[in-house]
């Protein structure tokens, strides 16, 4: 059914399997104790600095990529054509299906990372810089996924999800792969905006 467990998920970030949530029994859970204590502040903070520096990832990327992209970005990086999450939920959404939505995401993003991030090690090795920021989104993406794993598990005993991930970019053309990367960074810059305004309310302080 392309169930598996969140540890499977993050294994297997490109497979394609449909995207619903299960509510299961709490035996399924792994302990509570995996949670930091503020781990609610902690997915704040993590959503509040990928929203910060996801313009910033996208600008650098382009200027990285060369011509044709650095100036026909509004054409070349179009991402309507690109499988992206949707993402319906808003500010009055229940949190629990915030929190799904969330997760799918993140897990989306964190596979698509790994594709641009290694394509642009292959075709642009000395962009330290790009390659630097492309770390550090992955790692704090990382961390948000964890974060909201512990989260689904302990508040509403959500221990597996579907995820459906993007295609990946092996295989292509040198400019396929330039011009996957920012049709996702770009609906990345799109969605990251919506979803921190979603979300941070969420998890304010009670």
């Amino acid at each position: 059914t392309g169930v598996m467990p969140f540890v499977a998920l993050l294994l297997l970030q490109r497979r394609p399997v449909a995207g619903r949530a299960l509510l299961v029994t709490g035996s399924g859970c792994p302990s509570h104790g995996l949670c930091r204590s503020n781990v609610q502040e902690q997915t704040r903070r993590q959503v509040a600095v990928l929203n910060a520096t996801a313009q910033e990832l996208f600008s650098l990327y382009l200027k990285c990529q060369g011509e044709p992209f650095d100036n026909r970005a509004d054409t070349l990086c179009n991402p309507a054509g690109i499988f992206f999450p949707a993402f319906r939920v808003n500010r009055t959404s229940e949190k629990k299906e915030v929190m799904v939505a969330m997760y799918k995401l993140f897990a989306f993003l964190n596979a698509s990372l790994g594709n641009i991030t290694r394509d642009q090690e292959e075709l642009n090795p000395l962009a330290k810089e790009l390659l630097e920021r492309l770390h550090n989104t992955t790692k704090t993406t990382r961390g948000l996924i964890s974060n909201l794993t512990c989260l689904l598990c302990k508040n509403y005993n959500i221990f597996q999800v579907d995820v459906r991930y993007g295609d990946s970019s092996k295989g292509k053309s040198a400019f396929r792969k330039k011009q996957q990367g920012c049709q996702v960074l770009r609906k990345y810059v799109q969605v990251i905006g919506q979803a921190a305004r979603v979300l941070l309310p969420h998890l304010s302080p009670s």
